[in-house]
């Protein structure tokens, strides 16, 4: 029998195989090339409608948000048109959630760009070394409602972090049954009240303490912020306490470690740099209340470094009066608020790069 082969030049070439995930890609920076002429083409847009309209404002939000939406619908056509439908359904659900971090985003940065436009004018060396006495015009400054707010929060910050803390702490580790319950509650409770009441509550409490129905100082308006503080700080701790594992606190009882100094040694410091930034959103959260300081503490035009005697001024009452109670020269009482809006940022900014800096200190070694 006799077998034949087919001559090697006369057999059909393969064909190529397709693969549907690596056929046709865009570039490697083509998507940030779209986002930058996406905001190129938006700026254009609005700098159109801008100058068609010389009295208003160049709208930067509405040209970051047409701009990321823009992007969102390029994106997808040209990847479709490249790439094909799978990569480009993975790009277009990309860049819409893009687009909704930009969309919550959006407040903040109108909020930090018209606070800078507005407050920059009045950012001066005289804002920062005077304060408003025997100022009824332009001129003057915020450094008696600078040095207020330090005292006012600070005060409340020694007041509440031990407290929250150890409450936290408690209910964690110690904490059963009826009282634990009960304390979440209130906790609970408290976190959800209006700031108004904690500064009615500090009024009444001293008006009856002191029989003084006309009390103001700056002491009362740091218990009123601590009665808005220690709840976020009760919270933010008991959280991060929860996530340090259980068998650390197993190794360190197998060890003969009592509890009390397992909590100190283990416990604390594994949890240091959640503590210490929940510690920061609590300072941040009261810093610029305004309500509860202008019925405890007051307001004034001069300085005042002792926390427990007259009327004290702090920057969120200073920029409402300011604002409020305009004088003969409006652009220098609105300007002097907006400058106390911008100072009132910058501190909470500092705030929280220092809380990052004493949380990498301060983290265990193996954890960061």
């Amino acid at each position: 029998m006799t077998l034949t082969s087919t001559p090697p030049e006369s057999r059909p070439a393969p064909s190529p195989i397709a693969n549907s995930l690596t056929a046709g890609k865009l570039p490697r920076f083509a998507p940030l090339g779209i986002l930058l002429g996406s905001f190129v083409l938006s700026a254009l847009l609005f700098l159109l409608v801008w100058l068609g309209n010389t009295d208003a404002d160049f709208n930067i939000v509405g040209t970051v948000f047409v701009g990321v939406v823009l992007y969102a619908i390029l994106i997808w056509v040209i990847s479709r048109a490249v790439e094909g439908s799978r990569k480009s359904k993975d790009r277009l659900v990309t860049a819409l959630v893009s687009m909704a971090f930009t969309i919550a985003l959006l407040p903040l940065v109108s909020v930090t760009f018209t606070t800078l436009i507005n407050g920059l004018p009045r950012f001066d060396i005289e804002f920062f070394t005077q304060s408003m006495r025997n100022v009824v015009g332009s001129g003057g400054g915020a450094l008696h409602a600078i040095i207020g707010t330090m005292l006012v929060t600070g005060m409340a910050t020694l007041i509440s972090v031990p407290v929250g803390l150890l409450t936290a702490i408690y209910l964690i580790e110690y904490g059963r049954g009826r009282l634990a319950r009960g304390i979440t509650f209130f906790v609970d409770v408290m976190t959800g009240i209006p700031s108004i009441v904690a500064g009615l509550f500090a009024f009444a409490f001293f008006s009856l303490i002191f029989n003084d129905p006309g009390i103001r100082f700056g002491f009362g308006g740091s218990i009123a912020l601590s009665v808005l503080m220690i709840p976020v700080v009760v919270r933010s701790s008991e959280e991060m306490l929860k996530l340090v594992p259980n068998e650390l606190r197993e190794a360190s009882y197998a060890l003969g470690v009592p509890k009390y100094l397992t909590i100190l040694k283990v416990v604390l410091p594994t949890s240091i740099a959640g503590i210490i930034t929940g510690i920061m959103i609590s300072i941040a959260r009261v810093i610029g209340e305004t309500a509860p300081l202008l019925i405890i503490a007051g307001f004034t035009a001069s300085m005042n470094y002792n926390l427990f005697s007259e009327r004290m001024m702090t920057l969120p009452v200073y920029a409402y009066t300011q604002y409020m109670n305009q004088g003969a020269d409006t652009q220098a009482y609105v300007d002097r608020a907006w400058a106390a809006a911008l100072t009132l940022i910058l501190i909470v900014a500092l705030l929280n790069v220092v809380a990052r800096i004493i949380a990498k200190i301060f983290t265990p070694a193996g954890s960061r």
